[in-house]
């Protein structure tokens, strides 16, 4: 029997802890991954990209030498170069104006926005990884949750289930995906989104353009109702 070998996806990995920047590159030599350049702050990230031209980037937010916002930066400069370049963004905070960000500029390349919390699931963190490398877009569903939670709810006119579906179409799932993941048809699953993209004033579009449409709406309305005081939550 003929079997086709999983793609060795080829990774530049940027984040300034020794520890975590070891233990990342050991999860993913694990679970299939080629990590062509392991750095430790924005300017090797920048240099190491474009000496390798990597399939995927995975980029801390923080980052020396001012440990502000320069990871987030790097991958913009670098999205710049090549909009074709998937980009995950790894970060310690929920910190909705990076999302917002991020799905701005996202064109037609993958992107993601996840919680270091998250990695402890290397089941979930690799799959997420590879849908993001294949284009999808993936959002920590913390982030999702954190935001619907507040008490200005830019999403008032879904129903609970339409905002179920959001959560689990922020974290980049296909319609079949999340009909499992949520105990419903996959016919259900289109419907709700059609009702979403409807109440969200979403226009016909690609499919893919419009599901990261209707993310990146709520996130700038969020953006703008939060309280100006503290916009950094730790997590």
């Amino acid at each position: 029997m003929n079997t086709v070998a999983a793609k060795l996806i080829r990774v530049v990995l940027a984040e300034d802890n020794t520890l975590l920047r070891e233990g990342l590159q050991m999860l993913l030599q694990r679970n299939g991954f080629d990590t062509v350049a392991a750095v430790g702050s924005a300017v090797e990230l920048v240099a190491a990209c474009h000496r390798h031209d990597p399939d995927l980037v995975i980029t801390d937010v923080r980052m020396p030498p001012g440990f502000g916002s320069e990871g987030l930066a790097a991958a913009f400069e670098l999205r710049q170069k090549k909009p074709s370049l998937p980009v995950v963004v790894l970060s310690q905070y929920i910190e909705q104006s990076y999302v917002a960000e991020l799905l701005d500029g996202a064109g037609e390349a993958g992107i993601g926005y996840l919680l270091k919390d998250r990695v402890s699931d290397v089941l979930e963190f690799a799959d997420t990884l590879r849908r993001v490398e294949s284009g999808g877009t993936a959002i920590d569903p913390a982030v999702i949750n954190r935001m619907i939670a507040r008490r200005h709810d830019p999403l008032q006119k879904l129903t609970p289930r339409e905002r179920d579906v959001l959560a689990v179409v922020a974290e980049g799932h296909s319609n079949a995906a999340i009909a499992r993941k949520l105990f419903v048809s996959e016919a259900a699953v289109v419907k709700h989104i059609g009702n979403i993209m409807m109440k969200l004033d979403i226009p016909p579009n690609d499919n893919r353009n419009r599901r990261v449409a209707a993310v990146l709406a709520y996130l700038r309305v969020q953006q703008n109702a939060a309280p100006t005081a503290s916009s950094r939550e730790c997590h």
